[in-house]
């Protein structure tokens, strides 16, 4: 799908071999204006400054991969059609 869009990654990590710590997403959280997170086929949107760290988590306690971040966007979780959108 990146291929497809002509989508230049800046940076690129494992959630397994380097997941993110609270303090990471905390400042992430601080550089974007919205959240989208996806769990299954939902999407919740919200405000960044409203958004708990325990709504980026998947049932494990992990946060829910991958987290991509466009302007001052932030998608949490795999959702096609949300990642197709905020790619355009």
């Amino acid at each position: 799908m990146l291929e497809d869009t002509g989508t230049l990654v800046a940076e690129e990590r494992s959630s397994r071999k380097d997941p993110f710590t609270d303090a990471e997403v905390r400042k992430l959280l601080q550089a974007v204006d919205t959240v989208v997170v996806a769990k299954g086929k939902r999407l919740a949107t919200r405000p960044a400054s409203e958004t708990e760290l325990d709504a980026l988590k998947g049932p494990t306690g992990n946060y829910r991969a991958p987290m991509v971040r466009k302007g001052s966007t932030l998608l949490v979780g795999f959702h096609a059609d949300a990642l197709e959108e905020l790619l355009g």
